[in-house]
């Protein structure tokens, strides 16, 4: 029986702090999570093989038949085939990247206690899409979520919305459930994708490529720009472009939110404002985890990367660039410094630690919201995710 896992590769650091608390195929690019893509282009469930703090949560299932594949990679059917065609204990390469691995039960078992097999290699011949860095996200989310479309709408039909909309082109997909009225969606430059249940208040204005996955609501007077997911079980207000929302966050107030990536439960205060372009126009450097330093995007346009469970407080300024790490408390009414540890409380006037407890209490209170477990199992990643951020509350 063929058996897939996903893998993490080195980019697992350089995509931190989205990463400390989820695989990296855990990642949402574009309409769905990588691994969602994997599961739905193989028409097969897959496993991660992850961090050990994080296996529990996300398992690895060991079958006589390895498939193992970079979960920083993008699914498509001509590398599925290359992958597919695969002999036993041969890798698929691009370069030094490692693309897959078809391994038996035992070479897999030497893989994952670090011992190299013997493995013959093959180059590949398919062009691909990689997710190296945060700033890859929002980057790449226009084309994601132009495929993604393609994938789950196929030979399907869109649900029928009210006539006080006003749509433009034909591109639109809504999913069963979907409450919209008297607002404007534009498709005419991609397509939109409006989840189950998802909410679309009046006079909200959307110009795709855009999705709005299950259960998430944009608020009153919303504007929505191409390039932007907006994940299961958030809440959208504002003025949002190319950024991506992985999912249980909210942005339920006015501000700006551009070329960003917001992690789960977070939740960013009325007014909260990010920059996503220097006045000089130079490209913008961002913290980089991999190498403890700032390094330069080659974007002109990049705004805010914030990792889970951190929440801002009202009129909170985020300078282009900036890093917010996990579990953190962010509050003061002028611009933020660009980089801010994880499991910390402040802002402008200074930070002090965030303790361990206290997080997870605010965690406990806003899983119960949505009627979510907050287990040992999620209780002893946050005391990891804690030691494995506390050089960071240094700098």
């Amino acid at each position: 029986m063929i058996n897939f896992i996903l893998f993490d590769d080195q980019s697992r650091i350089s995509l931190r702090p989205l990463t400390f608390f989820r695989p990296v195929s855990a990642i949402r690019s574009g309409i769905l999570t990588i691994n969602e893509k994997w599961e739905k282009h193989l028409n097969h469930p897959v496993s991660h093989l992850t961090e050990t703090y994080l296996q529990e949560k996300f398992p690895l299932k060991v079958g006589l038949d390895n498939y193992l594949i970079n979960g920083s990679i993008l699914p498509n059917q001509e590398l599925i085939a290359e992958i597919l065609s695969l002999d036993e204990d041969t890798s698929l390469i691009a370069g030094e990247t490692i693309i897959a691995i078809h391994l038996t039960a035992e070479n897999l078992k030497h893989f994952r206690e670090g011992v190299a097999p013997d493995l013959k290699s093959r180059e590949t011949k398919t062009p691909f899409v990689k997710i190296n860095n945060t700033w890859d996200i929002f980057g790449k989310n226009k084309k994601a979520i132009v495929e993604d479309f393609k994938l789950i709408t196929h030979n399907r039909k869109s649900a029928e919305i009210s006539s006080t909309n006003q749509v433009l082109g034909n591109n639109l997909f809504v999913e069963e459930g979907v409450s919209i009225e008297c607002s404007t969606i534009n498709t005419l430059k991609g397509p939109v994708y409006i989840g189950k249940h998802a909410e679309i208040m009046p006079g909200c204005h959307i110009e795709g490529p855009v999705a709005l996955c299950e259960h998430s609501v944009l608020k009153m007077g919303t504007l929505v720009y191409k390039g932007t997911t907006i994940g299961p079980w958030c809440k959208a207000g504002g003025e949002i472009n190319n950024s991506v929302m992985f999912g249980y966050s909210s942005k339920a107030h006015d501000g700006f939110l551009g070329d960003s990536v917001i992690a789960e439960w977070c939740n960013l205060g009325a007014g909260t404002t990010t920059s996503n372009l220097k006045n000089n126009y130079e490209y913008v450097k961002q913290w980089s985890y991999s190498e403890s330093k700032f390094v330069t995007t080659g974007l002109q346009f990049c705004g805010l990367v914030m990792g889970d469970h951190t929440k801002t407080g009202i009129s909170s300024m985020f300078n282009s660039g900036t890093t917010a790490g996990v579990c953190s408390n962010i509050f003061g009414v002028s611009y933020q410094r660009n980089f801010i540890p994880s499991f910390v409380w402040g802002g402008t006037s200074g930070f002090r630690k965030h303790k361990l407890d206290e997080a997870m209490d605010t965690a406990k209170a806003v899983y119960a919201r949505r009627n979510l477990p907050f287990n040992e199992v999620e209780e002893n990643i946050f005391k990891t995710v804690f030691e494995l951020t506390s050089d960071n509350r240094l700098l």
